[in-house]
Parts: C-alpha cells; structure tokens; sequence
C-alpha cells in the first residue's frame, strides 16, 4: 500500500507539475510514459529473477529506488528532473510489484486464492484512493515540488519496515527446483495463458489511460488539482468496494463472465465521460468505473497464477507487466499526441471504448 500509493500519488503530481510549468499534453504523455519504458524491456527478467531469489532483495530494492525517485524531484525541482524521476520511480514499482504479486500466489493455496489476490487488491484500491487525493492536497498545500517529499517518505517507511521486520515470505529456490525451458514464447504459447494476457492488457491500458487522462481532462474544464484528487480517489474508492465483495462474487458468477462485466462497464463509463464537466457527476463516472475495472485485476492474477507452468509464475507475471508497461508506454504517447492534434479528449476516450468492447465480447466467449 505504501509504495502503491507513492507511485499513483506521484503519476498525478508528474503530470500536475509539468502543466504548472507549462508543458504540452504531449510533454505530459512522454512522462507518463516514462513510467513504463524501461519496465517493459525488464519485466520477464526481473520476474525471472524473483522466481530464482525469492521476494525479499528486489521489494527491498523496489522500495529504495521509489523512494530515491521522489526526493530526487524535491532537490532539483525542474521539468528535466521529472523524465529521470519518473523513469526511476517507475522502474523500482516494477520491481516491487512483480514480487509482492508472486508472495502473495506463493504463500496461497488454489482454495484461498481468489480471497487472498483479493486482499492484496484492497490494498492496493486503497492507496490508489489515498494517493491521488493526497497528492491534489499537498500540491495545493505545500505546492508541487514540495510533494515530491511527501511522496518519497511512504515507501522509505515501506523500506525500514521490510529492512527491520523478519517477515515470513517465500525465499530463494533451490537450483534442482529450477523448471525446464526458459524461452519467454513458451508462456505464450500456452492457450489458456495468452488468453488471460489478452484481457490483462486491456484492461491494464484502459486503467492507466483513466489515470493519465483525467489530469489533463480536468484541467483543460478547470478544476484544482485537489478536485483532480477528489475524482481519482471516487475511482479508487470504489475499487475497494467492489473487491471487499469479490469473494462473494466469485463464488456465484465465472470468471470470464465477471470480466466480461467489467469492461463493459468501463466502456459505457469512456463513453460518457468526455461529455461531461460536472463535478458530481465525474464523481459518479469514476465511481462506476472503478466498480468496473476493481473486479477485473484480482481475477485476471488468480486465472494468471493458475495457468503459469510450474516454477514459472515470477515470470508470468513479468510477461504481464511486460505487456503492461508496452501499453503504459504507447497510450500516454499515442493519447498525448491525439488530444493535441484534435484539441480535445473526446477521441481517445471513445477508442479505447471501441476497444473495451470488442475485449468485453472476447471475454464473454471465453
């Protein structure tokens, strides 16, 4: 939760920062996609890594290099500073991320899968409410660079808690346990696999395009950045509703039918939104679609670890942010140049909802 929170509170003061000093929504894509580039090239290794050492060492480092990220924008506060912040903020998250998903799956039994992905998914819907609201207040209170601060300090917290406090998670695998075959086309060339990854990446593009956008949105119909933070957090908030009763869920509806569900809900949302100034209801749309999007990642991590090959969830799970970060790279680049060429939002927001609903018919064939 702390180092979640420093990373989605820091995307907002990112791209919050570099509008107050007047960058282009081009200049705020290519931050923001920052984020991702060099966590797409690493993530399979650094997920073969995990599988081979264990979670401990790269949490460890994730948390450190989050941390040395945000301070590093609080000491040199300049435009220039955020593209090396961001990307090694962004790298560290990886890191951290990676390996917090694979203790959770390895200290899980396939019964209480579903409830403990969902657990880690509280955790993480919570610091997404709390990040962005706390980011818009401290840039209000404090002012934008002052936050970078404010930032750093949760996942140093994070750190000296990992550091100190001997937790029982999964440690280094013995080299006779080591599965066969290292080829990263392996993992895709297993059916059921590729399929999970194909509704992993939609649903992972229309999440982070949520995120990236609604700064820009909301500044362009003039709403504080506390506002901004305000609308974030309905988004984030809602996601912890949903995944409080995700179990419940789970046990009366298939998987492939609750994602299904959950894009379709995020594409009425994309629709919409772009169509709206209203404070109330921009509250109500990213409360909805966190209702959305919260059932779908627990889900996808739980069919995920069940479908990875012995041995190799670490780096099944890389394969995903892989694709994640593939799509956390092109979309902000993709949707900054758009939203400048047609001097508005409403285009993007309604190809990604063409795309969320074929994803949404995809998953109901499944």
């Amino acid at each position: 939760m702390l180092t979640h929170l420093a990373f989605v509170g820091g995307r907002v003061t990112v791209a919050l920062a570099a509008l107050n000093v007047g960058a282009s929504a081009f200049t705020v894509g290519v931050l923001a996609s920052l984020f991702a580039v060099v966590p797409m090239f690493l993530a399979v290794t650094m997920g073969r890594l995990v599988d081979r050492i264990g979670v401990r060492g790269p949490m460890i480092v994730g948390a450190a290099g989050m941390a040395a990220g945000w301070a590093l924008a609080f000491f040199l506060p300049q435009l220039a500073i955020l593209f090396v912040a961001s990307t090694v903020v962004g790298t560290a998250f990886m890191l951290f991320h990676i390996a917090a998903n694979h203790a959770a799956g390895t200290m899980s039994p396939p019964a209480e899968r579903v409830r403990n992905f969902s657990l880690v998914g509280l955790g993480f819907s919570t610091s997404g409410f709390l990040g962005p609201m706390i980011a818009g207040f401290a840039i209000d209170g404090l002012g934008h660079w002052n936050a970078f601060l404010l930032l750093a300090a949760f996942p140093a917290v994070a750190l000296a808690a990992l550091a100190v406090a001997r937790l029982p998670l999964p440690g280094r695998r013995p080299r006779s346990a080591a599965p066969a075959g290292r080829n990263v086309f392996e993992l895709l060339a297993e059916p059921g696999l590729r399929k999970v990854l194909v509704v992993s990446a939609i649903s992972n593009m229309t999440w982070d395009l949520f995120v990236f956008l609604m700064p820009i949105y909301g500044t362009t119909i003039g709403l504080t950045a506390s506002t901004i933070g305000l609308v974030l957090g309905a988004f984030g908030a809602a996601i912890f509703v949903v995944r409080v009763a995700l179990p419940f869920l789970a046990r009366r509806f298939r998987e492939w039918d609750l994602l299904a569900a959950a894009l379709l809900i995020a594409c009425t949302v994309f629709v919409a939104l772009p169509l709206v100034a209203s404070v109330p209801l921009l509250l109500a749309l990213a409360f909805v679609f966190g209702i959305g999007l919260g059932m779908s990642q627990p889900v996808v991590m739980m069919l995920l670890y069940g479908a990875a090959p012995e041995g190799r969830a670490g780096e099944a799970l890389g394969l995903r942010t892989t694709l994640l970060n593939f799509s956390q790279t092109v979309i902000p680049l993709a949707s900054g140049a758009l939203g400048a060429a047609f001097g508005t939002m409403a285009p993007v927001f309604w190809t990604m909802a063409a795309a969320l609903a074929a994803g949404a018919a995809y998953a109901r064939r499944r």
